[in-house]
């Protein structure tokens, strides 16, 4: 990694404080190169759009992490979801277009109808579900409007990773707790590790700073797919559990406030016209976090009362 001519490069992280922020404060530690500035919500409210504007000056790329995620909430707060997740991101459209520079947007595949039978392409007729897709899209509309050449939406889904809750993490944690869990069967879509999607956005950011990348939609997903159920018995597999645990069910067994989509498996063509690859097989991914502290402690506990139970 290289900094601009004149200098280092300056990254903004907004939302710093969750899962993908902390990830992306990782892999940016290791680029001297970088000068960062992490912004927690504590310490940026997006829908500020004169906080916003004095944050963003001074940096090359800002990478918003910030999102209102609790996807069923928004159900019976759209108007607060939708300030957050398509207002606070105009905001920030607004103030990279006044500064010059490059937004990455880290959207979701909710956006999409989920009702498709082959992967979504990147140009795909967007149709949310839910309120959370319909304010998410309100983003990504945004950039589209104010940041045509300098504004990057990333589309991501099915996110695990060691500094949140995710369904990786709470599988683990109930294979200590019970002999046998229900799994949905009936969805599809790419699981996606992120710290690989924070690797692949400091990729997108510094090809975007450098001319390389043609501004717009990349779907930043693992590749291949899965159902829950499929990536509840791969964590067990590779954990060193009894996959035979996990037991299929159908979402009639689960209902949510939000509605989820059935299909969210996305294409990844995208990446080729920035010179960078599609994340990995999210069973590549999969294997690699599994390995990492948080995941690796969690397998141990569950494996130790496996070993319990069976004697």
């Amino acid at each position: 990694m290289t900094g601009t001519s004149s200098g280092p490069v300056r990254w903004l992280v907004t939302g710093a404080a969750g899962m993908l922020g902390q990830d992306l404060l990782t892999v940016l530690a290791g680029d001297p190169a970088a000068e960062v500035t992490a912004l927690g919500r504590a310490d940026l409210d997006i829908t500020d759009a004169a906080a916003v504007l004095a944050a963003v000056e001074g940096h090359h790329i800002v990478v918003n992490c910030a999102a209102w995620t609790n996807v069923d909430g928004a159900e019976t707060a759209e108007e607060a979801a939708t300030a957050v997740n398509g207002t606070g991101v105009r905001h920030l459209a607004a103030a990279c277009a006044k500064t010059g520079a490059r937004l990455l947007q880290v959207s979701t595949d909710y956006v999409l109808p989920g009702d498709a039978t082959e992967p979504y392409a990147e140009t795909a007729p967007t149709g949310p579900v839910n309120a959370y897709g319909r304010g998410k899209l309100v983003g990504e509309q945004a950039v589209a409007e104010l940041l045509p050449e300098h504004g990057y939406v990333v589309r991501t889904a099915w996110l695990y990773g060691e500094h949140g809750k995710n369904f990786v993490a709470t599988m683990l944690r109930l294979a200590a707790q019970r002999d046998s869990l229900d799994v949905v069967e009936d969805q599809q879509g790419q699981p996606t590790w992120s710290l690989a999607l924070a690797r692949q956005l400091v990729a997108l950011g510094l090809a975007a700073l450098a001319g390389q990348a043609p501004a717009g939609v990349y779907h930043g997903t693992g590749s291949g797919r899965t159902t829950w159920y499929g990536l509840a018995r791969e964590a067990y597999r590779l954990s060193g559990l009894d996959p035979e645990r996990i037991r299929p069910t159908t979402s009639a067994a689960y209902v949510t406030p939000a509605v989820r989509p059935a299909f969210s498996v996305l294409g990844h063509d995208r990446w080729a016209d920035a010179g960078l690859s599609p994340l990995p097989d999210w069973r590549e991914q999969l294997a690699e976090a599994l390995g990492t502290p948080v995941f690796a402690e969690l397998g141990s506990v569950a494996r130790s009362t496996e070993s319990d139970r069976s004697q």
